[in-house]
């Protein structure tokens, strides 16, 4: 009796428990939860973060949100997007901007759970950040009811991305008035001017909460395959990868067009072979680094890759490295890590809502509906929104050549002229301004994601530019 009278007297509260965390339709309500202690990482975390799901309909998309150390009151709130598609954005995290990175070297790891340190050049000194798992089937973000005719794509990402943040700034409204930039690198390029476009246009519209937003911020992206994909081979030539009579023929008989050759132009293709076989042992996300693809079949695919239309191939046929690889040697720590039970409970993730977490997953039903988002950066242009553009200058899947063609093709007054800007009195990358309130920065020697090599230099650049301060 005793024990029936207590199981009427819980009825109240499991309901609401079921209340707090359901909907009326029974999705999974909203969840936050600060994390102080992280596996790997040394005594309580000597800042603000937390972990949790924004649900929209279906879609369970999970995030990591670090509030700056700086003014977090004032500081600006940036909206990270890792590229892929499919790349979690725990890799902008612990890889690239985040406040903790693994402790290297990693040589000799012995498949122990990954020690954790702070990262003294995260972007979180002066901006509070959350990265977000977007699209869904991208680290732990999942979805309540996978259907095969729900396929995840560009549109679908813009779409999500711009719920996701103003039901995120609805349960965190202490941010609203804070600035508001979206960021990310790689294929993200293809994504965050039309989220911000969205954005924009949601503002006008008076759609609630309004946000209170400046601008973009991306990192060697992926824009539009005529400009990215053509410039390789300028790229290649100006980096001595290929001799001048190649690329002389190469110009003569492909017309400056290596991705669209005619069936009959016989000449152009053995040209193009002949600069596929010269690519042969380099590693074209940075191209002074060792050939990190452990699978020659690959390294061969991937070669032919870079003259084809769809750049996104090309960044999927990289292998996770063999340890000791300069070039994201740290992602078997990063699955190591995620797929750790008490790491999983520290950072809350759903029981049962992921299987085994991948850095990257290839998502093979995904709709790439966005063919070029430069029509985007003109639309933003005219609207007046600040935007950062850098490139790496030795990454070949996205050369600055090609990014400083598009740019120059919106066909804006320069402002500031090309030159050098500088870290510790080093020359750290060149960089112009435009009359648009665009920014273009090289940075010298940086790979694909730049942060991940030159976080120092990415620090100093992202600060000053945040700051309205030149580079």
């Amino acid at each position: 009796m005793a024990k029936v009278v207590m199981n009427f007297l819980l009825l109240p509260l499991l309901l609401l428990e079921f209340i707090c965390s359901s909907d009326h339709h029974g999705h999974v309500a909203a969840s936050k939860s600060a994390v102080g202690y992280l596996p790997g990482f040394q005594g309580p975390l000597p800042f603000y973060f937390e972990t949790g799901y924004i649900g929209l309909g279906e879609a369970e998309l999970f995030y990591y949100f670090v509030k700056s150390d700086g003014n977090p009151e004032a500081d600006p709130l940036i909206l990270w997007l890792s590229g892929g598609p499919g790349c979690s954005a725990f890799s902008g995290l612990v890889l690239e901007i985040g406040p903790i990175r693994f402790q290297g070297p990693v040589a000799g790891y012995s498949g122990s759970l990954p020690n954790l340190i702070l990262n003294p050049f995260s972007w979180t000194k002066f901006s509070s950040i959350i990265f977000l798992d977007l699209p869904v089937g991208t680290g732990f973000s999942y979805t309540t009811n996978p259907s095969p005719a729900d396929h995840p794509g560009d549109q679908v990402q813009v779409s999500q991305a711009a719920e996701f943040i103003r039901k995120w700034l609805g349960e965190h409204s202490e941010f609203l008035q804070n600035p508001l930039y979206v960021a990310g690198d790689s294929y993200s390029g293809t994504t965050i001017p039309p989220i911000v476009q969205r954005l924009s246009i949601g503002n006008e519209k008076g759609i609630r909460p309004m946000l209170n937003l400046k601008g973009y911020i991306i990192g060697n992206p992926v824009t539009d395959s005529e400009f990215d994909g053509n410039a390789r081979i300028p790229f290649a030539h100006g980096m001595a990868l290929i001799s001048d009579e190649l690329y002389k023929s190469l110009h003569k008989s492909c017309k400056g067009e290596y991705q669209t050759v005619e069936p009959t132009n016989l000449e152009c293709k053995n040209n193009l072979k002949a600069f596929s076989e010269c690519l042969s042992g380099i590693n074209v996300y940075g191209i002074l680094d060792p050939d990190c693809n452990v699978d020659p079949e690959k390294a061969a695919v991937r070669r032919r890759t870079m003259l084809l239309q769809d750049e996104f191939q090309l960044l999927l046929t990289f292998d996770p490295p063999k340890l000791g690889c300069k070039y994201y040697d740290f992602s078997p720590l990063c699955k190591r890590w995620a797929n750790d039970e008490l790491v999983r409970k520290a950072l809350h993730i759903r029981e049962g809502t992921i299987g085994e977490w991948e850095r990257c997953n290839n998502l093979s039903d995904y709709q790439h509906d966005i063919p070029s988002s430069f029509v985007y950066h003109v639309n933003l242009s005219t609207k007046g929104y600040r935007s950062l553009i850098y490139s790496g200058d030795h990454d070949m899947v996205i050369p600055f050549v090609g990014t400083q063609a598009w740019i120059r093709a919106l066909n804006y007054s320069i402002v500031e002229d090309w030159r050098s800007w500088h870290v510790e009195g080093q020359v750290a990358g060149y960089t112009r301004t435009y009359s648009n309130r665009m920014t273009f920065a090289t940075v010298k020697g940086g790979w694909h994601t730049s942060p991940s090599n030159k976080p120092a230099e990415c620090h100093a650049m992202l600060q000053r530019w945040i700051n309205y301060e030149s580079l």
